[in-house]
């Protein structure tokens, strides 16, 4: 029987409901050059890569100018933040599952696809940040997820193994990079999901395997 003594979350559609602030800011900042991402598409391909990675792709599928890249990322983190300055809050279910889980020796991290700026004043906006012993962004890793790498520094820096990590994911992207990380998985349907009663159970099968 492995013990689990870290539980590792994924940030948006996990701990933060934000899937919408990220589609609604990129749409905002292509929209100004005449491009846009549909809402087929954001689900079917899109959702859960970094912003500098739906650029490539808009890139080589519809000829987005590489020129417009940085430019437009900028503004996308900009309309994004805004979206969080007005729409972010706490959540009870999530400060309770948090504060019960670090309170019983548990260590957390959260590693996000998103840009370290914007997963440190969500966090901080949710007033959950203080709970956690690591946080990694894509501007912490050479590979994104569906690379396992993020999840992997993340173990390393905690010093546990996989078989001693549970993490919560949404998205294909995170679902397979958790997977690949060796570490066992918690497949997250909405934030709601994430309550201390369910990651305790998925805790309880995790360490009965």
């Amino acid at each position: 029987m492995n013990k689990i003594k870290a539980v590792l979350f994924d940030m948006d559609g996990v701990l933060i409901d934000a899937k919408e602030w990220h589609y609604e800011a990129l749409n905002r900042a292509l929209s100004l050059f005449g491009f846009e991402i549909s809402k087929y598409e954001h689900i079917k391909s899109y959702d859960g890569l970094p912003t500098k990675k739906k650029l490539e792709m808009l890139t080589i599928e519809r000829g987005l100018p590489i020129e417009l890249h940085a430019f437009i990322n900028d503004l996308k983190q900009q309309y994004t933040i805004d979206e969080v300055y007005q729409k972010c809050k706490p959540t009870f279910i999530h400060e309770y599952a948090l504060s019960r889980l670090k309170k019983e020796g548990y260590k957390l991290g959260v590693c996000s696809n998103s840009v370290r700026k914007t997963v440190e004043i969500m966090l901080d906006k949710a007033m959950i940040i203080h709970n956690f012993n690591a946080l990694f962004s894509n501007q912490d890793v050479r590979n994104v997820k569906p690379d396992p790498e993020i999840y992997i520094k993340c173990m390393d820096m905690l010093n546990v193994k996989p078989s001693e990590t549970l993490i919560l994911e949404d998205n294909d992207y995170g679902i397979k990079a958790a997977l690949a990380s060796g570490a066992n998985l918690m497949r997250i349907r909405n934030v709601y999901d994430v309550s201390y009663a369910k990651i305790m159970d998925s805790i309880a099968i995790a360490e009965n395997q």
